[in-house]
């Protein structure tokens, strides 16, 4: 007889179409353990987890599991960058030198904070070999992109900051802060809204983190032979080479990755972006203002990578809308996704925000079907409910499954 998982969590009146595709992940998608949640004008309207989280230890997802989210953490620093820009303590036609002065070496004085955010700094890797260790020193790593040149004049080439992205934006926020980023965001952003998500895990939470898995379609961007540019962006650090995964390693969970490092709960990253798709206000909790939001999800940069091979559009951090639909069927959407899957962001005209977050890491040519098949189903509900003038208010009592107990 087949396996079939149990779905657990809650869904709202009206979207439970969301959980019979989450179980249709596993059913007929492959999936292997994950959590998806959603937020709609300020209420939860899903809130599902099931599958394997630690497939070695035989570990179960639990409802208070964690996973690293891999690129979805640059939507988390961005919140942190507008936070500054609100402040008046960082402008993004300024040029990044002004607050780090050092930075101007090689003639990189005409680099400005838009460039860095949207990906067009000309810096989208670092040139000199670094291990997975030295990758965990932050303040390192932004030392050696200071020193080294641009491949290219500011604003003329487009190339996907996999890593650099997180060093220069946390100097940024050190220097114009004197915290970490990651000690930014905890206390700025998490803190205030309560959410579980982490830029450096403290200690005591990683018994709960969900070991991430290869899946076999899971595919290293596109390489040109002896192209040291590929080499910087996509194998330094050597972060998908053959053997252990960093990501599943204490050290790097626990240090201040924040291109790629955050591990949160899905639940957490859908209040964020429900958050910012109500103009950044929830619960009470004014975290930017509606200006500063529409600010960071305006188009700074658009292009298609040389190596990954697809379209990408970003504002001040997140990823915008491009032609492949990522985010789902709404086109005026905002956020960042993660390299096997995940996939995190707002839906403003709708004031959703969600977060799909898994642990099988897989790759397709052209979207994921795993997040698609979610976002589809949820934004068929919030369109039905906003018709309909329901805010999607859920039912603390509905507990969803969707399935048999598993049998063999």
């Amino acid at each position: 007889m087949s396996t079939r998982v149990v779905v657990h969590g809650r869904v709202a009146p009206g979207f439970a179409a969301v959980a019979e595709q989450f179980e249709a992940n596993f059913a007929e998608r492959g999936e292997l353990g994950a959590a998806f949640a959603a937020v709609v004008d300020g209420r939860v309207v899903v809130d599902l987890w099931a599958g394997v989280a630690d497939r070695e230890r035989e570990h179960a997802w639990q409802e208070d599991t964690l996973v690293w989210i891999y690129s979805g953490a640059k939507g988390l620093v961005a919140v942190c960058m507008l936070l500054l820009i609100e402040r008046g303590q960082l402008e993004l036609e300024r040029p990044v030198a002004e607050y780090w002065p050092e930075f101007a070496a090689h003639g990189k004085d005409g680099i400005l904070v838009r460039h860095v955010v949207s990906h067009c700094s000309g810096l989208p890797g670092v040139g000199m070999p670094v291990s997975n260790e030295q990758a965990t020193d932050g303040v390192r790593m932004a030392a050696l992109l200071a020193a080294q040149p641009a491949i290219a004049p500011p604003g003329t080439t487009f190339y996907y900051h996999a890593m650099t992205y997180g060093w220069l934006c946390g100097e940024l926020v050190r220097r114009v802060d004197g915290r970490s980023v990651g000690t930014f965001f905890a206390e700025e952003v998490a803190r205030p809204l309560g959410l579980e998500a982490w830029i450096g895990l403290p200690e005591q939470q990683a018994g709960r983190v969900a070991r991430l898995v290869r899946g076999a379609s899971l595919a290293r961007p596109r390489q040109g032979q002896d192209d040291p540019v590929a080499w910087s962006v996509w194998d330094n650090p050597p972060r998908f080479g053959d053997g252990e995964l960093p990501a599943n390693t204490r050290a790097w969970q626990m240090a201040e990755l924040p291109a790629t490092g955050a591990i949160v709960s899905a639940r957490s990253v859908a209040r964020l972006y429900g958050c910012l798709a109500r103009g950044g206000e929830l619960d009470g909790v004014r975290l930017l203002g509606p200006q500063t939001v529409a600010l960071g999800a305006s188009e700074l940069s658009r292009g298609r990578d040389p190596y990954l091979d697809a379209p990408m559009a970003f504002g001040v951090g997140f990823q915008l809308q491009v032609e492949t639909m990522h985010f789902g069927p709404e086109t005026a959407a905002f956020g960042h996704g993660g390299t096997g899957g995940s996939m995190h962001g707002a839906w403003p005209e709708l004031r959703t925000g969600f977060s799909y977050a898994m642990n099988l890491l897989q790759s397709f040519p052209a979207a994921d079907p795993r997040p698609q098949a979610l976002l589809t189903a949820l934004h068929d509900a919030a369109v039905a409910s906003v018709e309909e003038n329901r805010p999607g208010r859920p039912d603390p009592q509905s507990v969803v499954s969707v399935s048999n107990e598993e049998e063999s």
